[in-house]
């Protein structure tokens, strides 16, 4: 049985994900990368406030911002952090398009 998930652990995991961020790319570059994927709110330290919509759809919106701009060095940063949270990555097979394959 699928494990439900609530929105805050997203909203965890999300800021987590920009405050790691901040740290390798600089407060400009991580913040306007995270203030581009229109689900999430975030203040001025990068923590997310708000999710609007799909949080599995902002999860993936935001590593792919930060991967199209540093790829493999934010794969290996993100990989760890990933693993802390397993509940929250979609499974083998679900996309953006969402269901199985």
């Amino acid at each position: 049985m699928p494990q439900t998930v609530s929105p805050e652990e997203y909203k965890k995991l999300l800021t987590d994900m920009i405050q790691k961020q901040i740290i390798i790319l600089g407060p400009d570059i991580a913040l306007l990368k995270a203030r581009n994927v229109e689900e999430m709110e975030i203040d001025q330290h990068g923590k997310v406030t708000e999710i609007h919509g799909d949080p599995k759809q902002a999860l993936q919106k935001l590593i792919k911002s930060y991967m199209e701009l540093s790829g493999l060095i934010v794969q290996k940063t993100m990989e760890p952090l990933l693993q802390k949270y397993p509940t929250l990555l979609p499974t083998e097979g679900e996309g953006p398009q969402g269901g199985m394959q």
